[in-house]
């Protein structure tokens, strides 16, 4: 089984991540455990920033923090030069709390609340991604209460399908997201952002999902950008970004091939080259915003082996300490991982194992017939490529209270969640009666 970042395994048969043994690491902060290689995180962010740099546009990467997103993460985000793209007041909140400059956030989401928008002009936000009429009203309304004119840029629904699940396709014409492009929703929005008082609408932006393979889609949505973005430069909008957003796939699986991120970029770069030059136009700051490809192959869930259940000729199961509540991206879309048993990397797999929850649901399971060596209770199972919308999708289904995560670098582990406890799942509640 390949391993990435700085995973490696000990002469003990133990997997180490960081320079930190894994096994020492459940002994010390329990399971499950969501363990952050550092290094790999900071190795992606510059990869992105080399290879921009390489290409000579000007740019901005915004962490998608949607991903994953702690008060650690949005400042190791910061630490990198990176902006913070968040989708609610909580994200706003947490990176407000980890230290980030307003002016370095940027605010997506479809359905802002007025009190999320309030918070958001108040605290100085950079730049809002608007979504839909809706929001140009309610935030230019907002901004011309609190004396401010905020900077903008238009969510667009290119029409471009990704080949990706359909739940996290997302710039397709039926899609909840953006201004539709096919209908003439898009110019009708660059019309109306230009009449709002408050708004300077600042460019266009799109994403057209989550976990793609192909470069092709994020060149073809961009060239039916550039075409919007020209005619938003006709009406004297003062366009100078042009965002393509993220979506760059990772392998969690042996069958997952995705491209290097130089070839995303290189054909985004040439896209927007190309149409700029069509149009006879200044090339804009391009802007894109990775989430997956930055986190996501540095996590590892740790589990602690429980219960085994072999059915003949059917399937066998064996049990985990987590399940669903900190992974629930089977039950939501299929997703696929590898697994293996972090106290013991050298035995080989003899035989298919179904990694299943302890929630009360049929459908909590995390693998399903995963190449794995006979389950012993207490085996420390190790799922790979956990770091992405595995930690922000935590639930307390069951009250099961949220796991713990560790960031581990140099030999060093920086605990930077604690664990929940029962009292604090409950800790919300209040009694019928007094």
């Amino acid at each position: 089984m390949p391993l990435c970042g700085t995973m490696r395994v000990a002469e003990n048969g133990h997997l180490w991540i960081g320079g930190c043994d894994t096994v020492e690491l459940a002994k010390l902060y329990g399971t499950p455990l969501f363990v952050y290689d550092e290094a790999l995180i900071r190795s992606q962010i510059q990869t992105f920033h080399r290879t921009l740099q390489d290409l000579g546009v000007r740019y901005e990467i915004s962490y998608a923090t949607k991903a994953f997103c702690t008060v650690a993460m949005c400042q190791l985000a910061h630490q990198e030069g990176l902006t913070l793209d968040v989708v609610s007041g909580g994200e706003l909140y947490t990176a407000r709390r980890a230290g980030v400059p307003a002016g370095a956030i940027r605010f997506h989401g479809n359905n802002k609340t007025p009190a999320e928008l309030e918070y958001a002009i108040t605290e100085g936000v950079g730049v809002f991604i608007v979504d839909n009429f809706h929001e140009i009203r309610l935030l230019n309304g907002l901004a011309e209460r609190h004396g401010r004119r905020v900077d903008v840029l238009l969510r667009i629904a290119p029409g471009v399908e990704a080949h990706t699940h359909d739940y996290i396709a997302t710039g397709q014409q039926d899609s909840k997201f953006g201004f539709d492009w096919q209908s003439g929703q898009a110019a009708e929005a660059m019309r109306a952002v230009q009449q709002a008082s408050a708004l300077t609408c600042i460019g266009l932006h799109c994403h057209i999902g989550s976990q793609i393979f192909d470069p092709e889609g994020h060149a073809a949505a961009a060239d039916r950008m550039i075409t919007l973005y020209a005619e938003g430069v006709r009406l004297g909008l003062p366009f100078r970004v042009l965002n393509l957003g993220g979506g760059f796939g990772i392998r969690y699986t042996e069958e997952d091939t995705p491209a290097p991120i130089a070839s995303y970029l290189e054909l985004m770069v040439a896209a927007v080259r190309a149409g700029m030059e069509r149009f006879g136009l200044p090339l804009p700051e391009l802007w894109i915003e990775p989430g997956r490809s930055i986190v996501g192959a540095a996590g590892v869930t740790l589990y602690t082996v429980g219960s085994q259940k072999v059915v003949p000729d059917v399937r066998s199961f064996l049990a985990v300490d987590g399940g669903m509540t900190d992974n629930p991206r089977l039950a939501l879309y299929g997703a696929e991982y590898r697994a293996a048993y972090a106290n013991r990397m050298v035995d080989a797999a003899d035989g298919a194992w179904t990694v299943a929850g302890k929630c009360c649901e049929s459908g909590d399971i995390v693998i399903r017939d995963a190449a794995l060596p006979t389950p012993q209770a207490g085996d420390l199972l190790a799922v790979f490529a956990t770091g992405a919308y595995n930690y922000s999708m935590v639930s307390h289904y069951n009250r099961i209270p949220h796991p713990a995560v560790v960031f581990v670098r140099d030999g060093r582990a920086k605990l930077v969640v604690q664990r929940e406890t029962w009292a604090d799942v409950a800790r919300f509640d209040l009694p019928l009666e007094d």
